[in-house]
């Protein structure tokens, strides 16, 4: 994902962050700040049931945001399973959408949805920590820093859903189908594409970043074009974007720059 989209998906989270406060605040009267967004208190089981009674209760959509690393008290295997199971509660006719950041991409789940008849449809992105659940486009249950620390509201006020639902469209829209599967071949030679792919973001010339790698400008040129093929990339631009949704990425050191380079 590019620089510009990592800031807007900043922006919309700060947005969500300061809408859910400032709804807070406004509403006072308790009974009407319920109905708005509530404070789900209790800890991880409590935030487990209030996401199976959504979810139980969907009729249409259910979008999910994980991209939200588990605190060390909820027991990362355990809960996995539980959200695992909780999506699966979800009525038959129910569209299911799941946005995984690429660390936290449970390959084992995607495999399984490869052979069921209505498949959980996931896609991978760099997304800003956020744990969301939106059920049916009028509640949502999310997980975020706040000013008072980490904090699991319920939601139904329209303009905090109305920007959640936005910020899920745009990251979807971008996101890359979590099936596609990106293989290089052998160790050698994916360690070499990963140093390629660096190469390519750091805008390193071909005949530099092929002396660096030691292979002939002519055979470097060759291997970006398979990359790029691999990715369904149409451009150098384009595969370096997906290759970051992917988190195929190598660190910051690359070749002609020193060195080879749901819990809701």
């Amino acid at each position: 994902m590019s620089r510009r989209a990592e800031d807007e998906l900043e922006h919309a989270l700060l947005e969500v962050r300061e809408l859910i406060e400032s709804t807070v605040a406004i509403h006072r009267d308790r009974s009407l700040r319920e109905q708005q967004i509530a404070t789900v208190e209790g800890g991880y089981g409590a935030v487990l049931e209030a996401a199976e009674e959504l979810i139980e209760g969907a009729a249409h959509t259910i979008d999910i945001v994980h991209a939200r690393m588990p605190a060390s008290s909820e027991q990362p295997d355990r809960a996995e399973k539980s959200e695992r199971d909780l999506i699966y509660r979800a009525d038959e006719a129910v569209a299911v959408r799941l946005l995984a950041s690429p660390a936290l991409l449970d390959e084992s789940f995607v495999r399984e949805q490869l052979g069921r008849e209505r498949p959980v449809a996931i896609r991978v992105a760099r997304v800003p920590p956020l744990q969301a659940l939106l059920v049916d486009g009028t509640t949502g249950l999310v997980v975020a820093e706040s000013a008072v620390g980490r904090r699991a509201s319920l939601i139904r006020a329209p303009e905090v859903l109305h920007t959640l639902r936005t910020l899920f469209a745009s990251v979807w829209s971008n996101a890359v189908p979590a099936g596609e599967r990106i293989v290089f071949g052998d160790r050698d030679r994916a360690t070499l594409a990963r140093q390629i792919l660096g190469a390519l973001r750091a805008g390193v010339t071909d005949e530099v970043a092929a002396r660096d790698l030691t292979v002939s400008v002519r055979t470097y040129r060759r291997y970006v074009a398979e990359i790029m093929a691999l990715l369904g990339a149409s451009s150098r631009f384009q595969a370096g974007v997906r290759a970051a949704e992917l988190g195929l990425l190598p660190p910051a050191s690359v070749p002609g720059a020193g060195g080879a380079g749901f819990r809701p």
